[in-house]
């Protein structure tokens, strides 16, 4: 279950973000589908949470647009995560015609639980 949080400059148009909103979630769960969480296609409630955030006045930041990703660690996610975060930001690219933008790939152990 990936969370993901984008920080985003006010000169970020707000229909950039709803396309990106709408294209994250397939996109992410392609880049960090592993055996031990395979991604099916059929996204559910729960499976990628995607949080938006302006940048504030205090914060200091050398792009207009930046997507961290942090996803539950396995070996296998791990073993080639640059490769995944550079697949994800050239489909990123080719969906939403962005072009300035950095994404960031965490794997943290973790645990997440959803109840029913």
């Amino acid at each position: 279950m990936p969370l993901v949080d984008v920080t985003h400059a006010p000169t970020v148009p707000e229909a950039l973000l709803r396309e990106l909103g709408a294209v994250l979630p397939h996109l992410v769960s392609l880049a960090v589908e592993c055996p031990e969480e395979p991604y099916d296609g059929d996204l559910q409630p729960g499976d990628v949470e995607v949080r938006f955030r302006p940048l504030g006045p205090l914060d200091l930041s050398g792009l207009p647009l930046v997507i961290e990703i942090k996803s539950k660690w396995f070996a296998s996610r791990a073993a080639d995560r640059q490769e995944r975060v550079d697949t994800l930001h050239a489909n990123l690219r080719a969906a939403t015609g962005l072009d300035d933008f950095g994404i960031y790939l965490s794997l943290p152990v973790a645990a997440w639980s959803q109840g029913d």
